[in-house]
């Protein structure tokens, strides 16, 4: 059975389902504070240009969610997977984030559950890339079992922290 990139997760507060072109609007409006990304590499990810390219790249991935709150069907969200790698037996999560009104974990924690529950039907291992600078983020890593494993550099230099979580056996 193949990965399945873009699976409809449900759980208690949230759904995740695949992106689609019409999530734009709902999305940027969550995407647009900039807080969301004052430590993040893209800080200036709030800006419409911006936004609109990652967007793009978001529905080019094949791997994109748009996280709704199931409560009020609200779009708080988005995150990805990435790059499977069938015979390594791994996939990358990323470009997750959420409306400052879900941070502390909660959501968070959930999202990232969904998700590795769903990557560990075909995946042994989990790889998160975080910027070196989102403090934050590498908390949140840390908080849902994420192994500092490493450092990597982009195509541009920039230095990202590589956290993974191994499949429970």
């Amino acid at each position: 059975m193949p990965f399945e990139l873009q699976p409809t997760l449900h759980g208690e507060l949230l759904t995740l389902r695949q992106l689609r072109d019409d999530d734009y609007d709902a999305l940027f409006a969550v995407a647009s504070d900039p807080l969301i990304w004052e430590q993040h590499p893209d800080a200036d990810r709030w800006k419409p240009a911006v936004f609109h390219r990652f967007f793009g790249d978001a529905m080019a991935s094949g791997g994109a969610l748009i996280a709704l709150d199931r409560a009020s069907g609200a779009v708080i969200g988005s995150s990805r997977y990435h790059g499977w790698n069938e015979p390594a037996r791994t996939v990358e999560i990323g470009w997750s984030f959420l409306a400052r009104a879900y941070w502390g974990g909660t959501y968070n924690g959930e999202m990232k559950r969904l998700m590795l529950e769903h990557a560990f039907r075909f995946a042994d291992r989990v790889i998160f890339i975080v910027g070196a600078g989102n403090v934050r983020s590498q908390r949140a890593m840390e908080k849902i079992g994420g192994v500092r494993t490493g450092t990597r550099c982009d195509s541009s230099g920039r230095e990202s922290v590589v956290f993974t979580i191994v499949a429970p056996r």
